[in-house]
């Protein structure tokens, strides 16, 4: 397998972090009948973002490596919240 075909495996993988995203939070939704954006949601986006970072690294897209970059920040923002929560409210 060429190194080529590697990155395009690299690149569908990370659409596949993407849209499982929004198959969990879709679920989770109609389970609970309102709109809920589960933690899994963060994860997916994570690994979906980084995997499509690289594979933009390797690509040498700027503007591919700025979108991914910055989304990113907000996935790990998110899950720092979500895991900051537990520890200030036993605090307090």
């Amino acid at each position: 397998m060429g190194v080529e075909r590697i990155w395009l495996a690299v690149g569908f993988l990370g659409q596949a972090f993407f849209s499982a995203r929004f198959i969990v939070q879709w679920v989770a939704s109609e389970r609970r009948q309102q709109s809920v954006v589960p933690v899994f949601f963060w994860y997916f986006s994570l690994g979906g973002g980084l995997t499509l970072f690289l594979y933009a690294v390797y690509r040498r897209d700027p503007v591919f490596i700025l979108g991914q970059g910055a989304g990113l920040f907000v996935y790990l923002r998110n899950l720092y919240f979500i895991y900051r929560k537990p520890r200030v409210a036993a605090a307090s």
